[in-house]
């Protein structure tokens, strides 16, 4: 069974302890701001769900881009590795 995107982002950051991946997504047609660390996922723009097990992005929802920030994650003064990542660019690190 292979992962969803979400899974292999989340999977990525446990691999990868030292970046916070911040991700534009659009979700039946509103815009959200998700953030995905050490493997959780957490939506900067709306409620997330209290059970992990449950996806915060569907398979259904388009990833706009994917920004790698150095942590720890300061909102007033993020620091990029890469902005404006392609899903495509993002699978080439996996």
């Amino acid at each position: 069974m292979s992962l969803s995107k979400i899974q292999q982002l989340e999977k990525y950051t446990i691999k990868h302890p030292q970046e916070v991946l911040l991700i534009t997504v659009v979700i039946e047609e509103e815009k959200d701001k998700v953030m995905i660390f050490k493997g959780f996922s957490s939506s900067l723009m709306g409620s997330t769900e209290f059970n992990a097990e449950i996806p915060l992005i569907s398979e259904t929802a388009e990833i706009i881009s994917i920004d790698r920030l150095q942590s720890p994650y300061n909102p007033q003064e993020p620091k990029y590795i890469e902005k404006g990542l392609t899903w495509e660019k993002m699978e080439n690190l996996f």
